[in-house]
């Protein structure tokens, strides 16, 4: 594996994309560290020095922005609006036709959705900017610290919209830098800057577990975190390369003198069909009702109840809507994004078959069958790997930058494994080896 690494150095063109890749991976970071005019740098630093285990319900914007959300710096935002405008336009293209006839187009459709996609992304920078700065002028941000108040202490009308200029500004520029990498580097560029962002909090996490432990100076509790931590990236790389595979035969076919078909190939289903659309779609959901009881006045029940049992992540009511919130959302996103019907109209329409399952309709019953059965193990899953951080924090009283946990390792082990795929198969093209023999 180490001399494929060294091979795909030597390689020019794959060299210059791997180069390239860094050198974009290296702004963005910069990037995350350049605080927003406005800003009190050294309150925000006292505050989260303060509040290392307390992200409260901005915790998941926090790791897919690198940390620098609580920083306030001008890539505050990350890829989240890009994430959430993805997510937006994938649903409404089953919804609205014309999106779907847009997807059928072929490239120049997909160029279409893809601009619809930017624009989107800005409206929703402009957006969560708005309420970052209102939340950080509110002081909503570091509920208990004491600095919390002077983190902005201009709050003149020009300031905020500065503000929020400068981080809509950022989201943009981090959106052009991702579609910089997919173009002229390696990897899906929005996959590897969420990838850097997250892997970027694993240190401080992780040494934050061995400062807080209390056994042989935290180095046990580190310890079991690591071990944790290997036992979870076998675990979601094994059901993430998990599939079904449904066998497919070809008929032969003359047309003309020649013969086509008579092939035999399979339909991968995947055991995690869903991927981690349902987890960050469950974690949204359950944001929206603490973020409207942390933006509300007053002591009124409602309030209460929410801020005791969905605000909590260790509450039991906020683990079982959690749970079941996943599952649901796994079935729902595997239901529009795999169509059996339209699949098995394909088959038929090229001549394939699958064995002993007449074509047509029977066909789209047998996969939507099967592709139900595989779901439900997949979904169940997704839940149970989203649910770790939690049970660390009641378990053995992790903070809550618990790095091996639900959403990060997903991602990372997702991430890690189309990246490593994409150079393996660049390397095989040149020297009919990959890092694997």
């Amino acid at each position: 594996m180490l001399t494929a690494f060294a091979r795909a150095f030597k390689t020019p063109d794959l060299r210059k994309k791997l180069f390239f890749t860094l050198g974009i991976i290296v702004i963005y970071r910069i990037g995350t560290h350049i605080p927003i005019p406005g800003v009190d740098y050294s309150a925000v630093q006292f505050c989260v020095n303060a509040a290392q285990t307390n992200q409260g319900i901005f915790g998941l914007v926090n790791m897919f922005s690198g940390g620098a959300l609580l920083q306030i710096t001008i890539f505050a935002l990350g890829i989240m609006p890009y994430i959430t405008a993805s997510i937006i336009l994938q649903l409404l293209t089953v919804v609205i036709p014309r999106l779907e006839a847009l997807k059928k187009e072929g490239q120049a459709g997909t160029a279409k959705i893809t601009q619809y996609t930017r624009y989107l992304t800005v409206a929703l920078a402009v957006l969560q900017g708005t309420g970052l700065v209102a939340t950080a002028r509110s002081g909503s941000l570091f509920p208990n610290c004491a600095m919390a108040g002077s983190i902005v202490p201009d709050r003149s009308i020009y300031t905020t919209v500065v503000m929020v200029i400068t981080m809509t500004a950022g989201t943009a520029l981090v959106m052009w830098l991702g579609e910089l990498i997919t173009d002229r580097g390696i990897g899906n560029g929005m996959s590897i800057l969420m990838f850097i962002s997250i892997a970027a909090t694993f240190p401080s996490a992780l040494w934050a577990i061995k400062e807080q432990g209390d056994l042989a100076g935290g180095w046990i509790e580190f310890g079991i975190v690591i071990a944790v931590g290997l036992v979870m990236v076998g675990l979601v790389v094994f059901v993430e390369q998990a599939q079904r595979r449904i066998p497919v035969q070809y008929a032969k076919r003359m047309i003309g003198r020649r013969s086509y078909g008579g092939t035999s190939t399979y339909i991968p289903l995947k055991v995690n069909q869903a991927g981690i659309i349902p987890v960050i779609f469950a974690s949204s959901l359950l944001y929206i009702p603490a973020l409207i009881a942390q933006f509300a006045g007053g002591t009124s029940g409602w309030k209460t109840w929410i801020e005791k049992n969905l605000a909590q992540t260790d509450a039991p009511a906020h683990i079982t809507l959690y749970f079941f919130l996943i599952i649901f959302f796994a079935f729902f996103y595997v239901a529009i994004s795999f169509n059996p019907e339209e699949v098995a109209d394909n088959m038929k329409k090229y001549g394939g078959f699958i064995p002993g399952i007449r074509a047509g309709r029977p066909t789209a019953e047998y996969l939507s069958y099967v592709l139900n059965r595989i779901t439900w193990p997949g979904s169940l899953y997704l839940a149970l790997i989203a649910l770790v951080p939690t049970m660390a924090l009641a378990g053995f009283g992790a903070n809550q930058n618990f790095p091996f946990g639900g959403t990060s390792i997903l991602i990372i082990v997702g991430v890690g494994l189309e990246t490593v795929k994409q150079i393996e198969s660049q390397l095989q093209q040149r020297n009919y080896e990959g890092f694997l023999r």
